[in-house]
This record gives C-alpha cells, sequence and structure tokens, in this order.
C-alpha cells in the first residue's frame, strides 16, 4: 500500500514523489526544445562542412541530427511514463517537427546545389521540399478550422509514421551528401555515384507518396469541419 504522504499515482502506472512531477514536467520540456538548438547546429555544421572540409565535421553535424531525432523519440515516450502530458507539449512537439523540416530539408537543397549535384537530384529535392512543407501548412490549417468546432486535432497515426520515418531518411540523404565526394574516385563512381544515389531517390521518392497520402487522409478527416466553415 502506498502512503499517501509520500507518494502520488501516476496515470499510466507507477507512482512518483512529491515534487517529482516538476522536475520530470522540467525534462520532459527541455527534451522537446532542445531540438531547436541541435537542429541549427546541424545547419550550421553542415555548411561548414561544405565550406572548409576535413573529415570530421560531417560526422559533428550528423550527430546533431541524430540527437535531435532521438529526443523527439525520448520526450514524448517519458512524459507518458511520468504522466506529464501537457497542453504545451502537444504543440510544441509537432512544432519542433516542422523546425527539423524546415531547416534540413532546405539544407539539403542548398548542399546539392553547392555540390555540383545532377539537375535531376536538384529537382526531386525541391519538389520534395515544397510538397513536404506545403502539407505541413495545410494540416495546421485543417486543424485550426476543425478546432473551432471541438473536433479532436491529435496527430493521427500516419502523421506520427510520417514523422519518425522522416529523421532516418534524413540521416540517410544526409549520408550520401556529406560522403559521396570525399571517397576516391572509383567508388564514387562504382558505388556511391550509382547505388547509393539511386537508393537517395528511391527513399525521397518514398516520402512524397508518403506526404501525399498523409495530406489525403488529413484532408479526408477534416472535411466535414472544413465544409461547416463554409456555410
Amino acid at each position: 500500500m502506498k502512503d499517501p504522504k509520500t507518494s502520488l499515482d501516476v496515470p499510466g502506472g507507477g507512482s512518483t514523489q512529491p515534487g517529482a512531477g516538476k522536475l520530470h514536467r522540467t525534462i520532459v520540456t527541455l527534451l522537446t526544445l532542445s531540438r531547436l538548438p541541435l537542429i541549427f547546429a546541424f545547419a550550421a555544421g553542415a555548411v561548414a562542412a561544405e565550406h572548409f572540409g576535413g573529415a570530421w565535421l560531417p560526422w559533428i553535424a550528423g550527430f546533431f541530427m541524430g540527437s535531435s531525432g532521438i529526443s523527439d523519440f525520448f520526450d514524448g515516450k517519458l512524459a507518458r511514463k511520468w504522466g506529464v502530458v501537457s497542453a504545451f507539449g502537444k504543440m510544441a512537439d509537432p512544432l519542433m517537427d516542422k523546425v527539423f523540416f524546415i531547416v534540413v530539408f532546405p539544407t539539403f537543397q542548398w548542399l546539392i546545389g553547392v555540390q555540383g549535384e545532377n539537375r535531376v537530384h536538384a529537382i526531386l529535392m525541391l519538389v520534395f521540399t515544397i510538397l513536404w512543407i506545403l502539407r505541413d501548412q495545410w494540416v495546421t490549417f485543417l486543424r485550426s478550422v476543425a478546432s473551432h468546432y471541438g473536433a479532436d486535432v491529435s496527430a493521427q497515426w500516419l502523421g506520427k509514421v510520417r514523422t519518425a520515418l522522416s529523421f532516418p531518411a534524413s540521416g540517410f540523404i544526409y549520408a550520401y551528401l556529406s560522403l559521396h565526394n570525399v571517397l576516391p574516385e572509383c567508388c564514387r563512381i562504382d558505388l556511391w555515384g550509382r547505388y547509393w544515389l539511386w537508393a537517395v531517390y528511391a527513399v525521397e521518392t518514398f516520402l512524397i507518396l508518403l506526404n501525399a497520402y498523409s495530406c489525403f487522409v488529413y484532408t479526408k478527416s477534416y472535411l466535414p469541419y472544413l465544409r461547416r466553415s463554409t456555410t
């Protein structure tokens, strides 16, 4: 039996000491907000790596990107475990995801342009970036409309899958952009310049299709509220 003076029930199981909830909430909030400096540190590192060269700068930039993705996983997991899910967290988490996309994908576009990548990759990345950001803005608009009618505007499973896949996919794309030019010429032609680039094309195309399907699902879900708002 728990002593009510020394422990408190936590939603979802377990207990916590009085005052621990505030500490846990602070930890989760800091984890969520840490994505902001981490992702800008990635962009700065990626630009510095391309400008100054060196074998270690791409790894540092990749570390910042990876840390940003890991924080996205742990903040929500810890919030649910500790029972400190908040309205702020529900809004801040998708905002940090949007910051990730807005910073990372244009950085990739810049790298492709500076490196003189082929035009097909440049166009594909440009289309991908525009459609990805437009989808986020459209879904935000739909949620804003639906919220006026008391609808549940929490993230749907497909949106969570889209976000979860975007982190390793971004790491894969950056690995190609940061490493393919530092290998010997023979390796670039036989391996990196062919098979890995094709794999990058496949990943980017898959994300474009997933993004389009996610946009369709959200639009279908919120369409009744959108129609109500026009009458």
